[in-house]
């Protein structure tokens, strides 16, 4: 926190995930009250989170070289405007078609938000060799908004409706723009390319980055986890309600475990961020497979709390362990394009899952699902120990 410029990185980037979680659960209530179509909202998620996955290289290719107290602040100002956009549509006549196109926006300037945010916080800790300490914080921050934001969410659309929800997004973004914009201590525009390469050259140059080892392993390996990852994530409701007869509570409370989970996880990282990095990996990861094997084989809500809090512990050491991995075997110049490919691997892979779970869940069980989601994971994590080289702390 002593780093000139970390702690603005670090409360812009705690505000656009804060943002991102809560606008889309808002969002989904909005989209669900005005249509009360399961495949409208369907499409919201689309529209939000898959689809942006494939915009945001692109954009932040375009942007990657430019000051970030320039960059973010546009970001940022431009994300307000389609909050704004969306507060008004929620506080007036509905339309779907304008919802789903300002859900797209939002959610591709979220991830390259997100690119650029961590290529400046790379930039600002590698020289001080406190990238792992920067990255915990980081995760700690994800954690806690990743649980505050869908419940600030609900309390806002309960009591005062999805507009007024919206519309706290937008000023939010706005602050968040002005704080950075006067921000003198931010990283400064990269040099130009000798050869004046364009944008389209620098997202095949983060591409050709990413094919390189150990990169390709991790980021591949990655890919696959989070199938496995968000396969149970549309089954969890039917799982605490039908299989364990836990009711609404129960759903809840489960949820509640895994977060409770999540947050033990960002701790535990701050503490062991010094081990080598395949060790937190591979271990974070057969966490995260244990606990969905626990919840396969639950009796009942309370050791499937037990199995949840177990599994998000795993979940909250295993990103940011990737993501550090990552950023420590790249130059400075690539961080924003292959970090943000990363980005975008974590927001479009899951599609694949959600389509598993439910399929499972339909021909056998919400078991069966956990079970396959458990094992799947855990031998993620045996590829993982076997193709990636032990390293030490190198940032």
């Amino acid at each position: 926190m002593r780093v000139a410029g970390f702690p603005r990185l670090a409360l812009s980037y705690a505000v656009n995930e804060l943002g991102d979680n809560l606008g889309v659960v808002a969002l989904a209530i909005l989209v669900l009250d005005g249509t009360d179509s399961a495949l409208a909202t369907a499409g919201l998620f689309v529209c939000a989170r898959f689809l942006p996955a494939l915009a945001a290289p692109w954009l932040t290719a375009r942007l990657d070289r430019r000051a970030v107290n320039r960059s973010l602040p546009a970001l940022y100002v431009l994300e307000a405007l389609a909050f704004a956009g969306l507060a008004l549509i929620a506080g007036g006549t509905f339309a779907l078609a304008a919802v789903l196109v300002l859900a797209f926006a939002d959610g591709t300037l979220a991830l390259t938000g997100r690119g650029i945010s961590r290529a400046a916080v790379a930039a600002l800790l590698l020289p001080h060799r406190a990238l792992r300490e920067g990255n915990a914080l980081l995760n700690a921050a994800f954690a806690v908004t990743s649980a505050a934001g869908p419940a600030a969410a609900g309390i806002l659309v309960g009591t005062a409706g999805a507009a007024a929800a919206l519309w706290v997004d937008a000023a939010s973004f706005a602050l968040i723009a002005a704080l950075l914009f006067v921000a003198r201590d931010l990283p400064p525009a990269a040099a130009e390319d000798p050869g004046g390469a364009h944008w389209a050259a620098r997202v095949r140059e983060g591409v050709a980055a990413v094919r390189r080892e150990p990169i390709r392993t991790l980021i591949a390996a990655q890919a696959v986890a989070f199938v496995f990852f968000f396969l149970v994530i549309p089954i969890e409701v039917v799982y605490a309600k039908e299989t364990l007869d836990a009711g609404d509570v129960g759903y809840g409370v489960l949820l509640a475990a895994w977060g409770v989970g999540l947050v033990l996880g960002s701790a535990v990282f701050a503490r062991v961020r010094e081990r080598p990095t395949r060790l937190l990996v591979v271990g974070s990861t057969l966490l995260v497979g244990a606990g969905y094997i626990g919840l396969a084989a639950a009796p009942g809500i309370v050791l499937a709390c037990v199995a949840s809090v177990v599994g998000g512990t795993g979940n909250g050491v295993q990103w940011v362990s990737v993501l550090t991995a990552v950023q420590e075997a790249l130059p400075e110049g690539l961080q924003a394009r292959v970090v943000g490919l990363l980005e975008s691997v974590a927001a479009a892979a899951p599609g694949a899952g959600f389509l598993a779970g439910g399929v499972l869940t339909a021909l056998w069980s919400p078991r069966l699902a956990y079970l396959v989601a458990g094992a799947g994971v855990i031998v993620v994590a045996i590829a993982m120990a076997r193709r990636i080289a032990p390293t030490a702390r190198s940032g």
